[in-house]
């Protein structure tokens, strides 16, 4: 033990460590036990001669329900009515997969009528300047 490496593991603010290991270490990580949002995992290693070294890794749990919304988007400028449509959906356990509210409904984008109404519009032009041609 005294030729090796000594990790110690934090969760964000605590002063308490996770664990301390002997290097190399396999660690799982229960994220199930955090809240949803942002966190930090401190690694602290100590070498046989007494010397430290640390790594911050910066994460983002997201166990709960996912939450997507249509109508409004982060930091928007509304003013108004603003019609918004949301859904939740769970993921269920990692052993099994749910279909059912898993896809989130969207309306069809601006772009996607735009591009319809062109094709129908020149669709239109070619079969009446077709059908004038044939007439003659």
């Amino acid at each position: 033990m005294e030729d090796k490496s000594i990790v110690v593991i934090f969760l964000d603010d605590d002063q308490k460590p996770v664990g301390e290991f002997v290097s190399p270490v396999n660690f799982e990580l229960d994220t199930r036990k955090l809240v949803d949002g942002k966190h930090l995992l401190r690694v602290i290693s100590k070498d046989p001669t007494g010397k430290e070294g640390i790594r911050l890794i910066p994460f983002e749990v997201k166990n709960g329900p996912a939450i997507a919304i249509e109508g409004i988007r982060e930091n928007a400028v509304v003013d108004g009515v603003v019609p918004l449509m949301i859904n939740a959906y769970g993921k269920g356990d990692q052993k099994k997969f749910l279909i059912t509210g898993s896809e989130t409904p969207q309306s069809i984008p601006a772009f996607l009528w735009i591009l319809v109404i062109g094709f129908l519009g020149w669709s239109l032009y070619y079969l009446i300047t077709y059908a004038s041609l044939t007439e003659q």
